[in-house]
C-alpha cells in the first residue's frame, strides 16, 4: 500500500458500480476520483471528471496517490485515459509515462460527458 505525507498507510479500491476508485486512510473513507466508460473510435475510454479529498485529510498527497492508481489501474486494464477532471489533467501534464494512454479532451468528449452525469 502506497504511503501518504504522514506515513500513513492509504488502501485505495474502484468502486465498478459507482464508477469511482475511493481512498481510504486508517479505514476511513479520505476521497475518490469519478469516471464514465463509453466505446469511442475502437477503445474503451475512462473519463475522469471529478476528483475530491475530504479537507481534513488535505495536504498529505493523498489525490496524487489516488489519481496515480487510478491512472495506472486503468491503463493496465487496456482502457484509454480521458482527464476532463483539472487534477487528473494537471497529474498527466506532469507524468509522461502515461502519455501512449491518454487522448485529449474534446468539446464532444464534455458533451457526451454531460449527458451522462446530468
Amino acid at each position: 500500500m502506497p504511503l501518504d505525507k504522514t506515513g500513513a498507510e492509504a488502501d485505495i479500491s474502484q468502486l465498478p458500480d459507482s464508477q469511482r476508485y475511493q481512498i481510504s486512510v486508517d479505514e476511513q473513507i479520505a476521497g475518490f476520483t469519478a469516471y464514465r466508460e463509453r466505446e469511442h473510435d475502437g477503445a474503451t475510454e475512462r473519463i475522469f471528471f471529478h476528483t475530491e479529498v475530504d479537507e481534513k485529510f488535505g495536504g498529505r498527497g493523498l489525490a496524487t496517490i489516488l489519481i496515480e492508481q487510478a491512472l495506472t489501474d486503468t491503463r493496465a486494464q487496456g482502457k484509454v485515459i480521458v482527464g476532463v477532471c483539472p487534477l487528473v489533467a494537471a497529474f498527466l501534464k506532469k507524468h509522461h509515462e502515461f502519455d501512449g494512454d491518454t487522448r485529449p479532451v474534446h468539446e464532444e468528449t464534455i458533451n457526451w460527458l454531460q449527458g451522462q452525469i446530468n
